[in-house]
């Protein structure tokens, strides 16, 4: 990778990091697991860089690898995230601090999502971040069609989770 590829990519990731700050939320549940997954994010969104060709928009991007990153570390783990180690490159990206002291209500939400499948979770997460069906539909890679059916009965689903 070049220098110049290499600025921008610092440059992209440090503009849309909290993307992953936010993927990390939602598939973790501790300040440890958040960290060790926002790490294994970068690396995966580093090596996949030279790849990309904008066809998307780079946020939309992000949130495809970070959640595909985020999944299949979950299903592998089964809960316990484990990382690699990436000493070897010569930058460092800083992690600005991420502000974990949500209301009641934001907290009581992210348990009721926790509760959903792993496509239900990125879905809602997708929707939450007031992307459109569109959006929505391509980055998971499901028809609009699909995605809307989805949302209608992950919303029945949270409202019985958050009102029993």
């Amino acid at each position: 990778m070049t220098k110049d590829l290499e600025h921008k990519f610092i440059s992209e990731f440090q503009q849309h990091q909290n993307i992953i700050h936010k993927v990390c939320r939602i598939y973790t549940n501790n300040q440890e697991a958040h960290n060790d997954l926002f790490q294994e994010i970068a690396i995966q969104l580093w090596k996949a860089y030279p790849k990309f060709r904008g066809d998307s928009k780079i946020s939309t991007w992000m949130y495809r690898i970070g959640l595909n990153t985020a999944i299949t570390l979950y299903r592998k783990s089964k809960r316990t995230i484990k990382t690699q180690d990436f000493d070897n490159v010569l930058f460092r990206i800083q992690s600005t601090s991420y502000d974990d002291t949500e209301e009641e209500q934001l907290k009581l939400m992210y348990k009721a999502i926790y509760q959903l499948s792993d496509i239900d979770k990125a879905l809602i997460f997708l929707y939450l971040e007031d992307k459109n069906y569109k959006e929505i539909s391509d980055t998971i890679g499901i028809s609009e069609v699909n995605a809307r059916v989805k949302m209608n009965r992950i919303k029945t689903r949270l409202r019985t989770i958050l009102n029993p």
